[in-house]
């Protein structure tokens, strides 16, 4: 099962604002890909592509972005389907909502009421990309996530 997402245009997030000098926002295409999490004894855990989805499976969505025009950083922000909880990312640096993406901070940070939110709350995950590392061209941001 993927995803397709055609030229999307992000807001650069962390583009600067200079004085009497227009930073363009950069154009941005995104594919994102669904597998699934196989242990297979003698040959430790398999990624395979994603076509039907068990409760309990474990899945890592792959995001690639590539850079078509434009300068600065940019955010991707992925909203989780209810179907599943989120686990994680591959570099941590994402921040998370679980409130449908009003507030965003670290999952630990997070509150649900009174008590602190969990995997199970976790509503969307976003990623700054700063403009050194968009400005290489592409890129790809990995998650985990458990089927409900």
């Amino acid at each position: 099962m993927s995803l397709r997402r055609s030229f999307v245009n992000l807001a650069g997030a962390l583009a600067l604002a200079v004085p009497a000098m227009a930073v363009a926002a950069p154009l941005i295409a995104l594919d994102s890909a669904v597998f699934v999490e196989k242990i297979k004894p003698g040959k430790g855990r398999l990624l395979q592509p994603a076509s039907r989805l068990n409760r309990g499976d474990r899945v890592v969505y792959v995001v690639s972005w590539y850079r078509m025009g434009g300068s600065g950083g940019f955010t991707v922000t992925n909203p989780l389907p209810r179907t599943v909880y989120y686990q994680g990312s591959a570099d941590g640096e994402e921040e998370v909502s679980v409130d449908g993406g009003k507030r965003w901070g670290k999952l630990d940070d997070l509150r649900v009421g009174s008590r602190i939110a969990t995997p199970e709350d976790v509503t969307h995950v976003r990623w700054h990309v700063p403009a050194k590392q968009a400005a290489r061209g592409a890129g790809e941001i990995t998650y985990s996530a458990i089927v409900r």
